[in-house]
């Protein structure tokens, strides 16, 4: 069996690359990078790819142009589009459309609870979506069927949960997030807290653990960096520092992880390491830490500074990514969806994205997706129809609000 992974941002770079690792050791497996916005530097890359045993240097690069003929002429047997959903959504459009088309795998890199529409909405064309908790196959489950949606859900181990022990490490590690909290005024407050921690604990290293350092790109595009933020500050502890790099380095010397809802406390709590998940900001959707409730991780800035940190309830463990392996499903679906498409029963799926606009909506879709990388007439003349007809529509809608 053969298995490509189209990976994007540097997140599902990672994720792609550790969903490829959990296949058969006898499928051969490729990952290739599509030409998009939010492609990684050779630095992300290299740090998405630690551990994984992809060499960066083995990465293949893809336009989107070339996309369909590369799986024409290689046919591999399952391709995994592990992409952010505007560009995921345009890809698997482009490969259900395929004569003799793989099985089409989908999913999200980390939590996804609460589950939305619109995680659904773009990857409605996969045969398959992974998930990582008992909580999100579930909770997904319910807003597809309520929806009307015929959606295959699967579950797997989080790929990239390490259950390497931590020992003697003494950083306290602040996993940074690009839109989690989103304001100006959070962000300065979450700063204050980390600043204040490091001043009274002079026998720790604060670590702001970054994502992307300046001129790099993301999954998600970040206003107001912590790095940013804190050069112009006039007294800093010297024992507050910044560092990129793989998650996994900085858990290596970490004594606690502080979150508001990073993926990172996963990863952390997988290692053994204790974790505080802020909620100083709520407890919201829009602060995607719903998912810690019932875990006992929550606290705010007195914890913080106390560095008073826990490990999660064993009851909240196997709803939420700490499941049995037995419980993992996803390899058993795709060996199902393999045995359809030999037996010429896989079936096409239509996108649930509907067709009003038709030929010219489809472009505009693709050329938001895709910007610069996509260079087709179609998608220029959809940008300079579509630009202003979506300032209108924006506007309509504030006067509607004020009216």
């Amino acid at each position: 069996m053969r298995a490509l992974a189209l990976v994007d941002s540097d997140s599902y770079v990672k994720w792609g690359a550790a969903l490829l690792g959990q296949l058969p050791d006898d499928w051969r497996r490729e990952l290739a990078l599509v030409a998009t916005p939010a492609a990684p530097s050779a630095a992300q890359l290299s740090a998405a790819l630690e551990g994984s045993g992809i060499d960066p240097a083995r990465v293949s690069s893809l336009s989107l142009a070339a996309l369909a003929q590369r799986v024409r002429d290689h046919v591999p047997d399952v391709v995994i589009v592990a992409m952010r959903g505007p560009a995921a959504s345009v890809v698997l459009r482009t490969l259900a459309s395929l004569e003799r088309r793989p099985v089409l795998v989908s999913g999200l890199p980390g939590i996804s609870v609460p589950a939305t529409r619109k995680a659904l909405l773009f990857r409605g064309q996969a045969d398959l979506m992974v998930l990582h908790s008992k909580r999100e196959v579930r909770e997904f489950a319910e807003l597809a069927g309520a929806s009307g949606w015929d959606h295959r859900f699967a579950l797997a181990t989080l790929p990239f949960i390490d259950r390497r022990p931590v020992t003697g490490g003494t950083d306290i590690v602040f996993a940074v997030q690009a839109i989690v909290p989103a304001s100006l005024e959070e962000r300065e407050q979450m700063l204050d807290l980390l600043i204040e921690t490091a001043g009274r604990n002079p026998a720790h290293r604060v670590v702001v653990k970054v994502r992307a350092v300046a001129g790099e790109s993301q999954t998600h595009a970040e206003a107001n960096s912590y790095p940013d933020l804190l050069a112009a500050r006039s007294a800093v502890p010297v024992n507050l520092v910044v560092a990129s790099g793989p998650m996994a380095d900085a858990l290596d010397t970490a004594a606690a992880l502080v979150t508001v809802s990073s993926t990172a406390a996963i990863e952390a709590i997988g290692r053994g390491v204790p974790v505080l998940a802020v909620d100083e900001f709520g407890v919201t959707a829009r602060l995607i830490n719903l998912v810690f409730e019932g875990s006992g991780l929550f606290g705010g800035a007195e914890e913080l500074v106390a560095l008073r940190f826990a490990h999660p309830l064993p009851e909240w463990l196997d709803d939420n990514y700490f499941h049995d392996a037995a419980d993992s499903d996803w390899t058993r679906a795709l060996d199902a969806l393999l045995a359809e498409r030999a037996a010429g029963a896989l079936t096409h799926r239509p996108s649930l994205r509907g067709r009003a606009g038709g030929a010219l909506r489809l472009a505009w879709e693709r050329k938001r997706a895709f910007g610069d990388e996509d260079t087709s007439r179609s998608g220029a003349l959809a940008l300079a129809v579509g630009l202003p007809l979506r300032r209108a529509a924006l506007l309509a809608q504030r006067l509607r609000r004020r009216g």
